[in-house]
C-alpha cells in the first residue's frame, strides 16, 4: 500500500520534512512547558519539599476520617518520605496533621486530602466520594466549606465521607426484633 504523500519523491520530501518539523515543535512546547510548570511552582507549599526551609508558620491539628461510617484510620508519613517532606503531612498513624510554610498560608482539609492522594500510595481516593451526603465537623460543629475549611491550630477534625456506590437503606434491618 502506498500512503498518501508518500508515492512521488517530491511529494514524500515535503511529507517527511513536514512530520519532521511537527515533531520537533510538538518537543519543545512539551519540554518548554515541563520547565514553565516547574518556574510556577516554585513558591507553592503544595507542591515543594520543605526540607530545607525555614518553616516561620507551623499548624498542627488532629482528624478523625470515616467512610461510609467505618473510622479508616488516616496512616502515617502522608506527604513525608526520606528525600522530601511536603507542607502537609503527618508523622504518626494517630491522625495528627502537620502543616508549615514559611508564612502564613491558608492551609485547608483538601490540601491535605490532596497530598495523601498525590504523594502517598494508596492515596485517599476523592474521586470516589458523594459529595452532596459528606461532611465535615470542626470541633464538633458542621462547616459549610467541605473540604476547603481552613486547617487552625489546635483544631479537631471529624470527616464524614460516603462513596458515590454507599446505599444507607442497607444499614438498616427491617426484620421484628428477636
Amino acid at each position: 500500500m502506498i500512503w498518501p504523500g508518500m508515492g512521488d519523491p517530491a511529494k514524500r520530501k515535503g511529507t517527511i520534512r513536514y512530520l519532521i518539523i511537527t515533531a520537533v515543535i510538538a518537543i519543545s512546547i512539551g519540554v518548554t512547558s515541563i520547565f514553565v510548570q516547574q518556574w510556577l511552582n516554585m513558591d507553592n507549599p503544595l507542591r515543594v519539599c520543605i526540607n530545607d526551609i525555614d518553616a516561620g508558620y507551623k499548624i498542627t491539628a488532629t482528624l478523625e476520617l470515616y467512610v461510609d461510617k467505618q473510622k479508616i484510620e488516616i496512616p502515617a508519613n502522608i506527604g513525608n518520605n526520606e528525600k522530601c517532606r511536603h507542607s502537609v503531612y503527618t508523622l504518626t498513624n494517630d491522625g495528627t496533621i502537620h502543616a508549615e510554610w514559611k508564612s502564613e498560608y491558608p492551609f485547608e482539609i483538601g490540601h491535605f486530602l490532596w497530598t495523601w492522594t498525590t504523594y502517598h500510595e494508596n492515596g485517599f481516593p476523592m474521586r470516589d466520594m458523594d459529595e452532596k451526603r459528606s461532611k465535615i465537623y470542626v470541633n464538633g460543629k458542621e462547616s459549610s466549606e467541605y473540604i476547603r475549611t481552613p486547617l487552625v491550630d489546635g483544631n479537631h477534625y471529624r470527616a464524614e465521607f460516603f462513596t458515590k456506590s454507599y446505599e444507607s437503606y442497607k444499614e438498616h434491618d427491617f426484620a421484628p426484633p428477636e
